[in-house]
């Protein structure tokens, strides 16, 4: 396991680290005792990084991060985030009276006496623009309850927006082979300013395991039946933006990078850590088995300049314009 930097920040972490939303919820059925073990598999082979959020499961996931990591908080680092628990469009939301309660809440679901990354959870742009909650957030900074923050974007317009305030530590971004935009400008300009990048979504929800197919079915509760076309939230959040069936087409088109690398799911991951201005990938899990899987991309073969540059073009020519909505 090789660690990275977070920006101009202290923490060095896990080039490959997890995310917690399907151990929470919204991803189908889960096993509370295998996702302990899950995690508890990540952090015996060097993964020091976790992000998670107040939603995931309304807290349920802050509290398995909390039985895991009791006894470690000097080693393991967590990011988690807040503001989608209330009404995302309400300043009132982001007040420092608003704030402090998540972070306290957080806080006591994770056991913790202060949270490493506090992130904003994919606000609206107007409240980015305003800027007020950064103000707020510098407080709690001097209060001691957070390490350091960052936003989690979904546009790169957004995130641009972000990088404009000198106190921002790290950017969270959608960004995979599917979805490649940030690499115009938005990680240029953050790697220039210092901040740190957090790949999210990196299997586009699972599309770039290759194991897909046009009719498989998921569950109630799973996001990626129920959010398919934005009904709930962002449809960036869900494959990436794609049309189901457009997505595993478009996977199975990629079947070719699995060459010398095991499989697609290791290969998408290599792809993701090969960019400089990563400095955390952040694939979910909801098992051993696919921890384990995660972590092979670790030893997967480079990509080629070859290779990179049919992917891009790839992206430009067939991917591109499939995307659903703001990105």
């Amino acid at each position: 396991m090789e660690y990275r930097q977070i920006g101009k920040t202290d923490l060095k972490v896990s080039e490959l680290s997890f995310g917690t939303w399907a151990i929470g919820g919204s991803w189908g059925s889960t096993d509370d005792q295998e996702s302990l073990r899950a995690l508890d598999y990540a952090m015996d082979n060097g993964v020091n990084f976790f992000d998670t959020a107040d939603v995931y499961g309304d807290g349920h996931a802050e509290e398995l991060l909390a039985k895991a990591t009791k006894g470690k908080h000097s080693e393991i680092h967590i990011a988690t985030k807040f503001c989608r628990a209330g009404d995302i469009y309400d300043p009132a939301t982001y007040s420092l009276e608003s704030v402090t309660k998540y972070a306290e809440d957080s806080l006591r679901r994770l056991g913790r006496e202060r949270i490493d990354l506090f992130q904003i959870h994919c606000p609206p742009i107007e409240i980015l623009r305003d800027g007020q909650v950064f103000d707020v957030l510098n407080r709690l900074k001097e209060q001691g309850k957070i390490r350091y923050y960052g936003v989690s974007v979904e546009t790169v317009e957004e995130g641009m927006l972000c990088l404009e305030n000198p106190d921002i530590s790290s950017l969270q971004v959608i960004f995979n082979m599917f979805r490649q935009k940030p690499l115009e400008e938005l990680f240029p300009k953050a790697q220039e300013k210092g901040v740190g990048i957090l790949a999210r979504v990196p299997l586009a929800s699972g599309l770039l395991t290759g194991k897909f197919k046009v009719d498989s079915q998921f569950e109630e509760d799973d996001h990626r039946n129920f959010n398919r076309d934005g009904a709930a939230f962002n449809v960036g959040e869900t494959f990436a933006g794609l049309e189901f069936s457009k997505g595993v087409e478009l996977s199975d088109k990629l079947a070719w990078i699995e060459e010398k690398r095991g499989n697609r799911t290791r290969a998408a991951l290599k792809w993701i850590l090969e960019h400089d201005a990563i400095s955390t990938v952040i694939p979910g899990f909801k098992n051993v088995k696919q921890v384990e899987d995660n972590l092979q991309a670790l030893n997967a073969a480079p990509f080629s300049e070859e290779e990179l540059a049919r992917l891009e073009q790839f992206y430009v020519s067939e991917v591109r314009s499939e995307i659903r909505g703001p990105y």
